[in-house]
C-alpha cells in the first residue's frame, strides 16, 4: 500500500506542530513523528481505523486514533489517502 496525503492533511500536521512548538519545540517534533508513525501502520493494516458511519462509503473512509489525535483516511485498492488530521478536541466538521 502507498500512503498519500491531501493538501489539507499536510496543512493540519503543520498547524498542529506550530501550535505545540510555541510552548515546546521538542514535543512538537515528537508529536508529529508519532502521528506519522501511526499513519505508517496503515501500509500493513489499512482497515485498522474505525468506519466513519456518516461517510458516503463507511467501508472506505476511516478514522485512526493516534494518542490524542485522529487521522481520517480513505482506503483505495492500492493506496491510502490521508484526508485530515485533528486533535481530539478540535471541531472536525
Amino acid at each position: 500500500m502507498i500512503v498519500g496525503y491531501s493538501r489539507e492533511a499536510v496543512g493540519d500536521l503543520r498547524r498542529l506542530r506550530e501550535f505545540i512548538a510555541v510552548e515546546n519545540p521538542h514535543a512538537a517534533q515528537k508529536t508529529a513523528a508519532t502521528i506519522l508513525k501511526g499513519i505508517a501502520q496503515l501500509k500493513q493494516f489499512p482497515l485498522l481505523g474505525t468506519k466513519v458511519d456518516r461517510a458516503p462509503n463507511p467501508e472506505a473512509v476511516r478514522d485512526l486514533v493516534i494518542g490524542n489525535y485522529l487521522a481520517r483516511y480513505l482506503v483505495h485498492e492500492t493506496e491510502i489517502y490521508v484526508l485530515r488530521i485533528w486533535h481530539h478536541r478540535e471541531d472536525r466538521f
